[in-house]
This record gives C-alpha cells, structure tokens and sequence, in this order.
C-alpha cells in the first residue's frame, strides 16, 4: 500500500512513523523552553537587585540560590512519578502530554511577568507540566513501533537529538536574549518556544491516532495480569536489589554533573574571563555565561555516535561492557573533568572582595566536554538497564524510581554546591572530582558480584526486557 492512500497514523518519513517527527519537535521546543529558562534562573536569582533595570536579579546569595536550584530541579524530577501514574490510571499518555505543555506554556509565559509573584508561580506550573509531559512523550515514542520492530532504537536515537538540539538552541539563543534585552525577555522566549511545541502537538495527533491512549488497563497480556498477581521470584528479587544499588551510582552521577545548572554556572558569570576579541551578532564582545549551557548539547549531538560506537567495537573484542560498568566508566570520566575547573579556580585572583584576575574560558569548555562524555556512557544505559531489570508488576514504579533519583541527584548537586561559599571553589571541584573517582573504582571492583544479582538479564534475548532497551536515549 503506497503513501498515497495510507492513513496519516499509517505514513511514514526517512523510514519511520510520521508520528515520531511530531513527537521529536514537541520534545524539542519542551527542550528549548525548558534549558533556555534554566540556563537564566541561577543567574537572575544572584543578580543584584536594580530598580528599573532590566537586568536586575533578586540579589540572593550564592549558597541560598544553589540550594533553591538543587530543590527546583529535584521537584521537575520526581513530579514524574505522579504524572506517570495519573497517565496509567486515568488519562492516558497522549492526554497527559497535552495537559503537561499547557500547563509548560502557562508556566513560562508568567515568568515573563516582572513580578515575584509570577516567577514561583511560573515555576510550579513548570515543575508540575513538565512532570507529565516527561515521563509520557518519551513512552509514546515507543508506541509508535511494533513489538520485534528493529527501527526502534534508531527512532529513539532521532528523538534524542531533538531533545539536545531544543537544549543547545534553548541556552545559547534564550540566553543571549536575555543578556541584551533583560531577564525576563529571555524567560518569555522560552515561553515562545514551548507554545510552538504545543502547536506541533496539536496539529500532529492525526499522525498519533492510537498512540497512548489510555486503555483502562483491559490490553493487557495474559503475562502482564499474571506478574502481577503472583509474588516476586528470586531472580526478581535480585534484581530488584541490584537496580536500588545502581539508583545510588545515578544519584552520585547527576549530584556532580548538575553542578553545571548551579555553582558552574555562577562561577562562569563572576570568575570566568568571557572576553572575546572579536565581536558576535547579538552576543557582542562577551560571551553571555547563560550561553555556556548549550555546550553539553552541543557535544551531545557531535558526540553521541562515536561514543555509542566505541563501546559496540570494545563489546565485540569481548571485553567488559556491562550497563553498570560504563555507567562507573561514565562516573569517572565525568568527576575528571571536574579537575579542569580546579585549574580554572587556581586562576582567580582576589583583590580584597573584588576580583582582580578572571580564569580562562578553555577550562569551562574541557570541564563540560568530559562531563558530555561521562553522560554519554552513564546517562543512556541507566534507564535501559532498568527497564531490562525491572519485573513486569512493578515496571512503572521503576520508572518513577529512576527519575526520582535523578532528582534526588540533583538535590545533592544544591546542597554540595552550596558549601562552595564557605569551602572555596577549588576545595569543592577537587572534592567531587576524588569522590566521583573512588566511588566509580568502587562500583567497579564489586562488579562481578552485582553483575550476578542481574541473573543475566542484559543478555536476554528477544524478551520483554529488550524489547525495552529501545528507551535508553530518551532519559534527558
């Protein structure tokens, strides 16, 4: 049957669903809106306060305003859990993702408002709207596919592009904006964005016919209302076990890698030489800190598949490449560049409380190159380790549980960064660069024991857990 007369759900694009290239700009513009606002908050939150200035922040001290981001981001996080399950038992997947981007659009357009008022009212409806539109697009993707279907991973890697290709324009251009025309010029381009994914979205549903629905619970397999009702075996159990140790390597992980969002990037708007000599359209002479956050996307998209190449090559020489190890691989290479931000902060030269010598740009980049790096082997293999270990009855709560450790990472990441106030930046950055080592080195030399809780689960195949596998580039 020709294009011609196919259904619009039934068409097909470069070899895939229709549906996934409306999914992937809906993504997208959530991305934009999403990085682009949070690459302004820290920064407007320690700006110092200036009647009528476009510019003025609130004036919050540096530990207060790293505590307030860990908390804002931990909250994104685990509204995930909630907005999941409400998708499961009530609503449906594609409802929640309408419902998550009004409430996205709401949200960003009342931070545009010069107002205390709208910007933790602005932020609430953010928190809330992206807890349901995160967990359920992401699921929809999966949707678009058949069971057994082999472009499924490839749909997923084309997903995850928008998602870091709305983060890399979301930084660099919202910040910009922000930095010529005011803080809250840049917030309401992010309001913008997100109202252009929602327009996507609506206008795609024909291309999404029976793609999330929610069901009632009356599909499911005869195996699914099985495992349910029976007790966990002792495989199960195991690797129940196993997946609540790896939660602990994600915490550690996100706790050190989201130091870019706080203390990174506080320290790249006051310590960082951002002078350039040559002049940018728009940007100017200086290097507007907010813009410094596109750079992880950016090394995602030119990254992805050369990383994602040598871990298949160093797999097919037969060497260790295991879900949990290059998770503790991922852990090591992201706290070690860590110690190019120690070599930035020895740069710094204090002139009482002012600053009298800034550190060079080249350490922030390196710093973020090996964070990309450390994400690109940890970040993509966590969530499909669990979905490949997680039991059929307790599939969703897992899901949940991943994201809630993210959060709960990110929290971490607040509270470490805070002490940097009193501690000193070059004591922190060097800190979490150890830890981050020992901790990996740890995980690793306990590897073949944990590897035997698993009972083999990542070399299944053609199983449900696989099957699954497909999810592992769509956790950002």
């Amino acid at each position: 049957m020709s294009d011609l007369v196919k259904q619009p759900h039934e068409k097909e694009l470069f070899g895939h669903p229709v549906g996934l290239y409306v999914l992937f700009f809906v993504e997208m513009w959530e991305r934009f809106s999403y990085y682009g606002m949070r690459a302004l908050l820290t920064l407007f939150l320690v700006a110092p306060i200036i009647t009528g200035d476009p510019q003025s922040g609130y004036g919050w001290s540096n530990s207060e305003t790293i505590a307030f981001y860990g908390t804002y981001t931990m909250f994104v996080y685990l509204t995930s859990i909630p907005g999941g399950w409400i998708a499961d038992k009530f609503i449906g997947q594609k409802k929640a993702v309408m419902l998550g981007g009004l409430l996205l659009c709401l949200g960003h357009g009342i931070l545009a408002i010069d107002a205390q008022w709208a910007f933790f009212t602005g932020l609430i409806l953010i928190v809330i709207g992206v807890g349901f539109l995160k967990p359920n697009i992401s699921s929809m993707v999966g949707g678009l596919y058949n069971k057994g279907d082999d472009r499924r991973d490839r749909g997923f890697y084309i997903f995850y592009i928008g998602i870091n290709l709305g983060a890399f324009l979301g930084a660099l251009i919202v910040g910009a904006v922000a930095a010529k025309y005011g803080w809250h010029y840049g917030f309401g381009l992010a309001g913008i964005g997100m109202a252009l994914g929602q327009i996507v979205y609506l206008y795609g549903q024909k291309y999404l016919k029976g793609i999330g629905e929610f069901s009632g619970g009356d599909k499911a397999t005869t195996e699914e209302k099985e495992a349910r009702k029976r007790p966990l075996t002792k495989i199960e159990k195991d690797r129940m076990l196993v997946m609540f140790l790896s939660f602990l390597i994600i915490v550690v992980f996100w706790g050190a890698f989201e130091q870019a969002g706080g203390l990174m990037s506080i320290y790249t708007d006051q310590k960082t030489d951002r002078m350039l000599s040559f002049s940018l359209p728009l940007i100017g002479n200086e290097v507007p800190a907010a813009v410094f956050q596109s750079i992880n996307a950016f090394f995602i998209i030119t990254l992805g598949t050369l990383v994602g190449s040598f871990w298949h090559k160093w797999g097919k020489k037969g060497k260790e490449s295991s879900s949990l190890f290059k998770m503790a691989i991922g852990v090591i290479i992201m706290g070690f560049g860590f110690f190019f931000m120690s070599k930035a902060s020895t740069e710094v030269v204090m002139d009482g409380e002012r600053i009298a010598e800034k550190s060079a740009m080249v350490w922030l980049v390196l710093a973020y190159l090996f964070h990309t790096i450390g994400e690109l082997c940890a970040s993509p293999v966590a969530l499909s380790f669990i979905t490949k270990l997680a039991p059929l009855k307790y599939a969703s709560f897992m899901m949940g549980a991943y994201f809630a450790a993210t959060g709960f990472g990110n929290k971490l990441a607040g509270l470490v960064g805070g002490i940097s106030e009193n501690a000193g930046e070059f004591q922190v950055f060097t800190g979490i660069a150890i830890f981050c080592s020992v901790f990996a080195l740890l995980v690793i030399a306990i590897l073949k024991p944990l590897k035997r809780l698993t009972h083999g689960a990542e070399d299944i195949k053609g199983s449900k857990h696989e099957e699954a596998e497909g999810f592992e580039l769509a956790d950002n």
